[in-house]
Order: structure tokens, then C-alpha cells, then sequence
């Protein structure tokens, strides 16, 4: 990548944007008042914004390697707590994706050095769900099975928050898990049952 062409191109976007609506970066510069906060993946294939058709300032965006909630993460957890107390965002999306290099990695006998208690989340995931993952033989298969599964338990860790609970609570936020296809293109709703969800926790996990 040229890093000189970025800077042309940021021209160019900004020249367009105000030969569409000349006040554009004034009314820019005004404030968020995004309905989703939208939780993925870093992989460099996915971009965020253009894949749901939204606009600046429509999606409060966290990314991280392989879309993890983690209770321990001062990032994320510091972004779910300003996208749901401060922005009043409705909606928080997990979104995974097929063919991600996290997934594959976490699969892997191998010392990966600072990634091991990272991708340690997700070979959880697999021991939670074993019995139905090593009855699947074809390989990507499998990594495409446990991709959805991954964001299904990290919904799940949204729903164990105190933040997300009290939202629920007072105003109906509710928590979606997502897949992107990379192969196709498709966005496809894994349809997360929130109350379900939120119904099998509550012994261990209710929080006032």
C-alpha cells in the first residue's frame, strides 16, 4: 500500500462529500447517536460499515481477533459500557465471520506466544461444544461450525454483564449474533434467542 495515495484519497472523499451536502463535516462534528454497537473481528476482509450499508456515525464499532467479549478485556468491556449507558445504543451485534484466521489459529498445537490466552477463550468454546464439533469430519466445516458457535458464547458473555441486563431491563436492548460469509458476501442472523439466553443465566448471573 502506497501510504501517500491514502492522503490523496482522503482528498478526493472529502471533496465528494461536500459536493454532495457542503455542510457535511459541520454537522459531522455535531455528535453520535448510533442505535447499534456492532462487536467484530480485525480480519482486514471485513469492513464494518459498507457490508451493512451504514453510514458515519449510524454504528458505534469494536473489532478485535476473532470477535472475543471477555470479562477481563478493559477494551472491550469499557467500550460495551459507553455504547450502553453513555451512546443508549438498542442493539449490540457479535459478528464472526467464515474462513477466520483466529478460529483456525486457536485450533492449532502450537505456541503462538501473547495470542495463547487470547485464543485460550476459544478453545473453551470448543470444549463446551465438543460432542457436536468432532462429530463434523470435513475440516472447514467444522472451523465454519465453531465460528458460529464463538459468537453465540460471546453473546452470551454480553448477557452476563450488568450493563446489558439493566438495558434489557429498562429499555429493551437486545444482544444479536451475526456470521459474514466471506465467500458470498451475505450477512446471515444467527438468530441468538436473547431471552433464552437470558433465562438460563439468571441463577448464576443476575445482577440488580
Amino acid at each position: 500500500m502506497n501510504l501517500e495515495k491514502v492522503f490523496e484519497n482522503n482528498k478526493a472523499w472529502i471533496k465528494g462529500k461536500l459536493e454532495v451536502r457542503d455542510n457535511y463535516f459541520e454537522e459531522l462534528g455535531k455528535g453520535q447517536s448510533p442505535e447499534l454497537l456492532y462487536i467484530g473481528c480485525s480480519d482486514s476482509r471485513v469492513s464494518t460499515e459498507e457490508l451493512m450499508g451504514a453510514k458515519p456515525g449510524e454504528v458505534f464499532v469494536h473489532r478485535n481477533i476473532a470477535n472475543m467479549v471477555i470479562s477481563i478485556d478493559l477494551n472491550t468491556m469499557s467500550v460495551v459500557n459507553y455504547a450502553v449507558n453513555h451512546l443508549k445504543v438498542n442493539h449490540i451485534v457479535v459478528c464472526g465471520h467464515y474462513a477466520c484466521g483466529g478460529v483456525k489459529a486457536a485450533m492449532q498445537s502450537a505456541d503462538l506466544g501473547i495470542l495463547n490466552p487470547w485464543l485460550r477463550n476459544i478453545r473453551d468454546v470448543y470444549r463446551i461444544h465438543n460432542s457436536e464439533l468432532n462429530n463434523i469430519k470435513d475440516e472447514e466445516k467444522k472451523y465454519d461450525r465453531l465460528v458460529e458457535l464463538n459468537v453465540k458464547e460471546q453473546c452470551v458473555n454480553l448477557i452476563k454483564t450488568a450493563a446489558v441486563q439493566k438495558a434489557y431491563r429498562d429499555r429493551g436492548l437486545k444482544v444479536h449474533g451475526w456470521v459474514f460469509d466471506v465467500h458470498t458476501g451475505k450477512l446471515i442472523d444467527l438468530k441468538i434467542d436473547f431471552e433464552k439466553y437470558l433465562h438460563d443465566i439468571m441463577e448464576i448471573y443476575h445482577l440488580d
